[in-house]
């Protein structure tokens, strides 16, 4: 029998663990860690009640490799799920490298103290993952994750070539309140607020990154089953992997949607400096304030009861089929009540937790496997593809107008 242990009990968390026990012929017996043992017995006491599977909990710091390598070696898993903070990815990945077990993620490493996102430094230890025999898989919730594999799947199975993708997230639901996050407030507010990037070849077949102001590129698109959606240029991590993994690709770019309540909060937080990420003083005491922010702003596991409304995600993807231009949106709509129903989670943790699940199933049943570190778009993109349909997200696939860009 496999072991699991997953380690972050967070909204995402609390998907990947139900979602887990729900294929416990799968990942066996499992283990939930973080560093606040509450969070991980109350899970644990649901999954108890609501399907009679009992959840081993740990508490541990995802900062403290030797913490991380105690509780790897007590627990012996075959895989560890890290749904922490995308600041412990080089701390676990190192604890998987001491124990030589597999290791998954959702999304890249950022340093505490520099707004950066890139697979840099988790890439610079595909060679220690090799000498270990283990595999590491990078970026797999949604965006990273599904939309690497739905490009992944255009390029195998729809695709001669493809020369252009646009990526495009849409959450039209509504929480109710007037300004709150549906992800880390600190992870998202200090994405949405830095420069934005794409990437596309130059006139000499060079491939170089642009760089935008924050909102700096505003496009409308019309998202199936919610509407027309303001949708903003952002730079995004999948991209990093992709220009270099989709082969004959000229452009890749980002969009998310943010309605006007929210960029005029985010401005205003902004201009009174409350978006930092660098030390003030405040009467004698050292306070980061965007952390501050994070402990006034409600936290985003709790929105799930009152988050009403969808999620869309996908890529149009524009190429060549036997000569022939075609351009393709393929995307999964998400309702908020239906997952919360099923999680008690809304649609934002569940879209990123159940890939999560599927991305190690896919490792522990060998049906994805490779010693090193990888991405998602690096893997036969049809088992991941067949396990969304069935694993409660759904996609789908309409033809555009091949001459009409986004």
């Amino acid at each position: 029998m496999n072991q699991t242990l997953i380690i972050g009990a967070g909204g995402v968390g609390r998907v990947v663990v139900k979602k887990c026990a729900k294929n416990s012929e799968i990942f066996g017996d499992i283990a939930l860690a973080s560093r606040t043992l509450s969070r991980c017995e109350m899970l644990a006491d649901e999954i108890k009640k609501e399907m009679n599977i009992t959840i081993a909990t740990h508490q541990v710091d995802a900062d403290n490799v030797e913490e991380l390598v105690n509780l790897i070696n007590k627990i012996k898993p075959n895989i560890v799920l890290n749904i922490a903070l995308p600041y412990q990815d080089l701390t676990i990945m190192d604890a998987c490298i001491a124990t030589k077990t597999h290791y998954l993620d959702t999304a890249n490493y950022e340093h505490p103290d520099t707004a950066k996102f890139e697979y840099k430094e988790q890439w610079a230890k595909d060679e220690d993952f090799k000498k270990a025999e283990i595999m590491g898989l990078l970026g797999s919730g949604f965006d990273p994750g599904v939309t690497n594999v739905f490009c992944a799947y255009a390029q195998q199975y729809l695709f001669d070539t493809i020369e252009e993708i646009d990526i495009l997230d849409c959450n039209g639901g509504d929480h109710g309140y007037a300004f709150a996050t549906n992800f880390n407030p600190e992870i998202n507010l200090r994405e949405v607020s830095a420069n934005g990037r794409y990437w596309q070849k130059n006139s000499d077949g060079i491939g170089e990154w642009i760089e935008t102001k924050p909102m700096e590129i505003k496009k409308v698109w019309d998202y199936p089953e919610i509407g027309q959606k303001d949708s903003y240029l952002l730079y995004h991590e999948e991209m990093e992997s992709l220009c270099k993994n989709i082969k004959g690709l000229k452009q890749i770019r980002f969009f998310m949607t943010f309605g006007e309540s929210y960029l005029t909060h985010l401005k205003c937080l902004e201009n009174v400096g409350m978006l930092r990420i660098d030390e003030v003083e405040v009467e004698g005491k050292k306070i980061v304030p965007i952390k501050l922010l994070k402990a006034l702003l409600p936290d985003p596991s709790t929105l799930g009861e009152r988050t009403v409304g969808k999620t869309n995600i996908g890529c149009v993807i524009m190429g060549y089929k036997n000569g022939e231009k075609k351009r393709i949106y393929i995307y999964n709509v998400c309702d908020h009540q239906e997952v919360y129903k099923e999680t008690k989670a809304q649609a934002v943790s569940y879209t990123t937790g159940v890939p999560a699940m599927i991305g190690a199933k896919l490792i522990l049943e060998g049906k994805w496997k490779g010693d090193g570190v990888f991405n998602m778009e690096e893997f036969d993109a049809k088992p991941f593809m067949d396990e969304l349909t069935t694993q409660g997200l759904p996609w789908k696939i309409i033809s555009l107008d091949p001459d009409i860009k986004l």
